[in-house]
């Protein structure tokens, strides 16, 4: 029996036994495992590279890898967050959600919500496979605007979030291209473009200092997140039948868990999650010098979607919550207890 293909680019950039893990866990479209031979689709690239990156979240979030080892069968990834700054004049990455559209959208992904998050002073982008919508994770890419804070923070924001060079490869963008205008890449190339893409999820500004981090967390911990985190994922989302009883399943068991499940206006989405992991990251003092602080990281989320009629007949409802989102998001402020 053939290697999948979404399996041949994992093990090439994780390894045989990484690659077997992650094909054991995630639950995958039939199309998934099936080799593609030397013509690899957008699709199989989108699939592999949200399979690595709900990888890389695990190995952030010590406790959601302890609950994916501990419930066993296959986890089915919903979506996958990630925040940005949306500020002009901030170095070699485009503002905000464009940084990742351009790599989205030759993916396969479209736009197909935006939800504002008025409290927190930002804007979400919910990303969704054109041709698996309900089989490859979803992207919530939320921007945060710097002008709408004080102006003490606009300047902290200018100085932290600054990126000298892009780090999407020149090579990349060509393959992008490519893919975007319905080509296929060898599997060569969908591997080594894999590689470069998830390397995008991670923070490419500098250190930020002391001084400039507790500036931002006076008024925003999203910003203070980003100033540390980056690009990281925010979170990574499990869909599950019953997020209220496995709420109450998972703190039986000694999870830390969100108090209060999140339910949409209209009843159709339901979500929790487990605490923030709390990690250790760099920062400049006062005096020039590298010291260590503890602060909130990512954390693992849980999801309930019921099925609804659409114009193409009754789907599971995809969309996201603005309600919902925010509360989500307090996750990873210092000490949260939503």
């Amino acid at each position: 029996m053939k290697t999948p293909t979404v399996q041949r680019i994992v093990q090439s950039l994780v390894g045989n036994e990484e690659a077997g893990r992650l094909m054991e866990m995630l639950a995958l479209h039939a199309d998934f495992l099936a080799d593609h031979g030397d013509a690899v689709p957008r699709a199989g690239v989108a699939q592999a590279l949200t399979m690595l990156l709900f990888r890389g979240l695990l190995r952030e979030v010590p406790e959601g890898a302890r609950y994916v080892r501990e419930q066993g069968g296959r986890m089915v990834f919903d979506h996958g967050a990630l925040r940005t700054v949306n500020a002009p004049g901030l170095g070699a990455l485009p503002p905000g959600h464009a940084a990742f559209a351009r790599v989205l959208e030759p993916l396969g992904y479209h736009i197909s919500g935006t939800y504002p998050l008025e409290r927190l002073r930002m804007m979400g982008y919910a990303y969704t496979h054109r041709d698996y919508p309900d089989d490859i994770a979803q992207f919530f890419v939320s921007e945060i605007f710097p002008d709408r804070f004080s102006p003490e923070v606009q300047a902290a924001a200018q100085a932290v979030f600054q990126v000298k060079d892009d780090p999407l490869a020149t090579d990349a963008k060509g393959l992008l291209d490519r893919l975007s205008a319905g080509g296929t890449l060898t599997l060569d190339e969908a591997t080594g473009l894999v590689g470069e893409l998830v390397r995008l999820f991670d923070r490419h500004h500098p250190v930020p200092t002391l001084a400039q981090y507790e500036t931002l967390l006076a008024e925003s911990a999203e910003l203070a997140w980003i100033a540390t985190e980056g690009n990281r994922f925010n979170h990574a989302t499990d869909r599950v039948a019953n997020v209220e009883a496995l709420a109450e399943e998972l703190k039986g068991r000694g999870y830390e868990m969100k108090p209060k499940v999140e339910v949409s206006r209209n009843g159709t989405v339901r979500q929790t999650a487990l605490r923030a992991a709390m990690v250790e990251r760099p920062f400049i003092d006062a005096r020039g010098a590298t010291v260590s602080r503890v602060v909130p990281g990512s954390f693992y989320e849980f999801i309930s979607r019921d099925p609804i009629d659409t114009e193409t007949g009754r789907r599971l409802d995809l969309q996201f919550d603005s309600g919902n989102a925010q509360g989500i998001f307090k996750m990873t402020a210092a000490g949260a207890g939503c």
